[in-house]
């Protein structure tokens, strides 16, 4: 495919939900982030207890564990604009319909463990690659183990890592394409944005929405700026 993907460094976070009233992580906060005109949308996967990965930030919603609940129950649950929680397979085809804004994916780590984490893995990367979703789909984690199995299965990948504790150097060593860290792990570690640059690792910082913080980091030519403010980012950027 041709690549038509936006480049203005905002990512939204968990797609454009504060000033447009969707639910987070919802299909409709992806659509507002793509009508934004958003480089990229976050968002965050879990998998059920019958291994179906579905979309949403914490390992519960509405007090009823994922991992411990089968889809069935999960599907049959609605956010508060009336839409299901989404499954990762209608989630991608959404994002499938347009060829602007990245779908920036994150795997969850289980709170059932690590092997749960890497059957999840392994369903995540199929699916995508099913979908021939590759060119829209970038990966990142918390889990260090799972950002390895994403490249041991796709070597394409763009993988970053969100924790925070490794160098530039160390990401480097074992071919990631960028870091992924909160604004305050850059300000304690200030010469890691340049080193990160000397190793062609790809820098994203998260959650920025301060003014103030957001035109820092842009004087500082970071890739890109995951925030719950794509609005006022855009704004900026432009």
């Amino acid at each position: 495919m041709d690549d038509n993907f936006i480049r203005n460094k905002v990512i939204a976070h968990r797609g454009a939900w504060k000033n447009t009233g969707a639910p987070e992580n919802s299909i409709a906060a992806l659509r507002h982030a793509v009508t934004l005109g958003c480089e990229g949308s976050e968002f965050d996967v879990h998998m059920s207890t019958d291994s179906l990965p579905v979309i949403n930030h914490d390992a519960s919603i509405q007090n009823i564990s994922i991992a411990k609940t089968p889809s069935r129950e999960l599907l049959a649950l609605k956010l508060s604009n009336g839409e299901p929680m989404p499954t990762l397979e209608q989630y991608l085809k959404a994002g499938l319909e347009q060829q602007k804004t990245k779908l920036i994916l994150e795997i969850k780590a289980s709170e059932l463990g690590k092997e749960h984490s890497i059957a999840l893995t392994r369903k995540i990367v199929a699916l995508v690659e099913d979908l021939q979703a590759q060119a829209w789909v970038d990966y990142i984690s918390f889990d260090y183990d799972v950002c390895l199995e994403v490249m041991k299965l796709a070597p394409y990948a763009r993988v970053a890592y969100l924790k925070g504790d490794k160098t530039p150097a160390e990401l480097a060593a074992d071919h990631f394409f960028g870091l992924d860290y909160h604004f305050n792990v850059l300000q304690k570690n200030a010469d890691w944005v340049t080193s990160a640059k000397q190793h062609k690792l790809i820098v994203n910082v998260w959650t920025a929405n301060d003014k103030g913080l957001l035109e820092d980091l842009l004087r500082q030519q970071v890739d890109f700026i995951t925030t719950n403010e794509p609005e006022l980012l855009l704004s900026l950027v432009k």
